[in-house]
């Protein structure tokens, strides 16, 4: 039998030793090898919107590979053709370029932010303002986007042009933008950066402050999108409305595939052979999103993410009576990040294997926040059992402390 022994000898080390391996799952559920069974509260970092094997996913991923999976971009197919329509339908977007993930997405709306900006105003006008603790993805210009210089260690020199500056802070915006800038692009809520939602205020600075100097809005809602806090995309509960956004994680449901949506001032500048992705837009990808999007943009699911949203936060914060391990517990829908109080600083990790080993899995999100990306078609039943298995792995923790 395949065993975590087999992936330390073939697999690069870059993430660590994984404590199991899983070989099934269903609805909420996960299984491993000897069928021990985890309540997923993790969603596979908030990619498994729908769950694991949701049978509607399952069913339009089969009827398309019966069909045809690959044309490349030399031709049109009809599953990527209705997604893009049907996700213009729901925002604010006139296109969508589609590619694999939500780096290459990422990639996408800075490439497309700067064209625009080189076409319209010349080379000048090309610097991207990003924020501290940021995360956007792990290719060189989406790593030198994000803010936290871990991830950039090692791999220089990385590209110019980007600036960063704190979160929600109005001041440092307005110090710092001006006519050079061609792109703010900022998170709904910053996922990796610990569950760090955007104030609104800030939000309505930002866009003013691009409408001021002409340059496009990036929202990065590869965490946030499909359905996660409560919203199709967090941005519409304000009333911004970005240049550009992206999407991946949730829109595929697993299925690798993101998208670049933006305005159509944004994209008349992505002509012919400006950019491309070999496996964007294809069949497979596309039909499940295609599915994904029709279920997850109902006001039956999207409202069960904010019951059960309130539900999880609302137990969390009983639980942080009793055991008094958080300084704050923040977050939208079901992204939610427990902050660790200072005296347990650097010890996420330990609750989220304190969790796993009572049978229910869990994230972190850097090393002081405890992190919840639970599939959005959670039940009542599952989430309280979750606050008794997380009950029992905080009790574990305060002993051990």
């Amino acid at each position: 039998m395949t065993d975590l022994s087999d992936y330390q000898q073939v697999l690069t080390p870059n993430y660590g030793l994984p404590p199991k391996i899983i070989v099934r799952g269903q609805g909420c559920e996960l299984f491993g090898q000897s069928n021990e069974r985890y309540l997923d509260l993790a969603g596979g970092i908030a990619v498994s919107a729908l769950g694991h094997c949701h049978p509607d996913i399952v069913k339009a991923l089969t009827e398309q590979a019966n069909k045809v999976w690959h044309l490349s971009n030399v031709l049109a197919n009809e599953p990527a053709i209705e997604l893009a329509k049907a996700l213009v339908a729901a925002t604010f977007a006139d296109r969508v370029f589609f590619c694999n993930s939500g780096a290459e997405a990422n990639e996408a709306a800075i490439k497309a932010a700067r064209k625009a900006a080189f076409d319209l105003h010349g080379p000048g006008k090309n610097e991207i303002i990003a924020f501290n603790d940021a995360f956007h993805g792990r290719t060189i210009a989406t790593v030198t986007a994000g803010g936290q210089p871990k991830y950039r260690t090692g791999f220089g020199p990385m590209p110019e042009g980007f600036t960063h500056l704190p979160f929600n802070d109005c001041n440092a915006l307005e110090a710092q933008i001006s006519e050079k800038t061609c792109a703010v692009m900022v998170e709904a809520v910053q996922g990796e950066g610990g569950v760090r939602p955007i104030c609104p205020t800030f939000f309505e600075k930002i866009r003013a402050a691009c409408d001021r100097v002409g340059a496009a809005l990036i929202v990065d809602e590869v965490q946030t999108g499909m359905g996660r806090t409560g919203k199709l995309f967090a941005y519409q509960h304000s009333d911004i409305t970005p240049d550009i956004l992206s999407s991946a994680k949730s829109l595929g449901c697993g299925f690798p595939i993101g998208a670049m949506l933006c305005k159509e001032w944004i994209s008349e500048h992505l002509v012919a052979g400006t950019h491309g992705s070999t496996y964007g837009g294809n069949p497979l990808g596309t039909a499940v999103a295609g599915k994904a999007l029709e279920i997850i943009n109902t006001p039956e699911l999207l409202g069960n993410v904010v019951a059960r949203g309130q539900q999880l936060m609302e137990g969390l914060n009983t639980l942080n009576s009793k055991h008094e391990l958080f300084k704050t517990i923040r977050g939208k829908g079901l992204l939610i990040g427990a902050v660790l109080k200072d005296e347990y600083s650097g010890r996420s990790g330990e609750l989220s294997a304190l969790t796993m080993h009572e049978g229910l899995m869990t994230l972190v999100a850097g090393p002081n926040v405890h992190r919840f990306a639970p599939p959005l078609v959670i039940s009542e039943v599952e989430i309280d059992e979750a606050l008794q298995l997380l009950d029992c792995a905080y009790s574990k923790f305060n002993k051990q402390t």
